[in-house]
């Protein structure tokens, strides 16, 4: 362990500087970093120390390649992404205000979307969360409504 110690505070800054330079976002950045040390531990007997540099600059590379083709798979669902047609419901019958299924962010969700009429990002920015779980929040009370208007329809 001391050698890893050792080895892992001389390339450190270095494989650090690189990562950044790759993603410009510090806490990815982290995260590259603290993957290629973490495959230096796993292949630390096979590696010739006088190649370390170089191998660790190439993990953190390959990193930050995976990084980038994630977010731009990530990114291509996003803008296929289409919002669910409005949901038609009577909004003062209290109909999200009185279901006992949804919780507080799914109601606040629905209602800044469906009542105040607001784009997912207006929402995700007026209340700290990001558009993905806005998204989720929407589509989660939504399927709760479906599943509460199927129950009073059979009754």
């Amino acid at each position: 362990m001391d050698r890893f110690e050792e080895l892992y505070r001389r390339h450190v800054q270095a494989v650090f500087r690189f990562a950044l330079s790759c993603v410009s976002r510090r806490e990815i950045a982290e995260e590259i970093t603290s993957e290629a040390f973490l495959a230096l531990l796993r292949h630390l007997d096979g590696i010739d120390q006088g190649q370390l540099p170089g191998w660790l600059i190439t993990v953190a590379r390959n990193r930050a390649l995976d990084y980038w083709r994630r977010r731009a798979t990530e990114q291509k669902y996003l803008d296929g992404w289409e919002d669910p047609p409005p949901v038609e419901v009577n909004w003062t019958d209290g109909f999200i205000v009185d279901n006992p299924d949804l919780k507080p962010i799914h109601r606040l969700c629905l209602t800044l979307r469906y009542v105040e009429g607001m784009s997912r990002a207006e929402i995700a920015q007026s209340i700290g969360l990001s558009e993905t779980q806005v998204k989720g929040h929407l589509q989660y009370g939504l399927q709760l409504l479906r599943k509460t208007m199927a129950e009073k329809e059979r009754k």
